[in-house]
């Protein structure tokens, strides 16, 4: 019997579920999160400084930590994407997906033949060995991040296997001619996060995305988003080493600008 996706028991109740984002190699972050109530922690091998053993070794910690884990992967290399799920992921987020075609690679990344290219390989006696059941416990996740991603975003949401979008404002927001740090304030910006919601939604798909902060996190929620990334660790500690100092000071605390959030 494997083990089961901690992301799809999240998902379940249809409520929005909270996310923090890590891009070293150190656990004390997703388990800070897991303290602090979120449901899952992406881990980014895209920006992030992560190489496949820091993964492994973060999932087979987080195997005892009560948190969804999803990886960022640049591309549908299906080795490497292999590689993340062998060691335990619940989700991959495919990054800079443009048509549908590249979401379909995504897919078949995750699938073993027939229906896809993903080579057999098992890292962990927990997960089982059952092929079918391997398949069925992975979320695919294709970030549409460009303007051409937004045009062919309901192409890209009729892929067979995706379980959801995730939408990355910043990139977004520089293929749009706007500031990638203030993207959600930007009107261009949120008419096409609101457009990436509304397809995914009408597709049967979980809608995500970086979300940066709290309050756009909710602001997200309320266009329709259900997984939203609040913060990278490093703007978590960042957020709290300025209170603490703030009230060390005895001043009241400021926050933070969210600079690096909407990555």
């Amino acid at each position: 019997m494997t083990a089961a996706s901690r992301l799809r028991d999240r998902l379940a109740p249809g409520r929005p579920i909270w996310g923090g984002w890590v891009t070293g190699p150190s656990w004390q972050g997703p388990e800070e999160f897991a303290r602090a109530g979120y449901d899952y922690v992406g881990i980014d091998t895209q920006h992030g400084y992560l190489d496949d053993a820091d993964v492994a070794r973060l999932l087979r910690r987080l195997e005892h930590v009560p948190i969804a884990t999803a990886v960022r992967l640049p591309s549908a290399n299906p080795a490497a994407i292999g590689r993340v799920l062998d060691a335990g992921a619940d989700a991959v987020i495919v990054a800079m997906v443009e048509t549908a075609e590249q979401a379909a690679e995504a897919v078949a990344a995750t699938r073993y033949a027939p229906h896809g290219v993903r080579s057999f390989g098992p890292l962990r006696s927990d997960l089982g060995y059952d092929i079918a059941t391997l398949e069925s416990r992975v979320d695919v996740f294709a970030m549409i991040e460009t303007t051409r991603g937004v045009a062919a975003a309901d192409e890209i949401c009729a892929v067979s296997g995706l379980s959801g979008i995730y939408a990355g404002p910043a990139d977004l927001a520089i293929t749009l001619g706007a500031d990638p740090i203030r993207a959600l304030h930007e009107p261009a910006v949120r008419e096409a996060m609101a457009a990436i919601a509304r397809a995914a939604t009408a597709a049967g798909l979980i809608p995500g995305a970086h979300a940066g902060s709290g309050t756009t996190g909710n602001t997200l929620a309320e266009w329709g988003y259900r997984m939203l990334t609040l913060a990278p660790e490093s703007q978590a500690l960042r957020r709290g080493a300025a209170a603490h100092l703030a009230e060390a000071n005895g001043v009241a605390p400021t926050v933070p600008a969210a600079a690096g959030g909407y990555r």
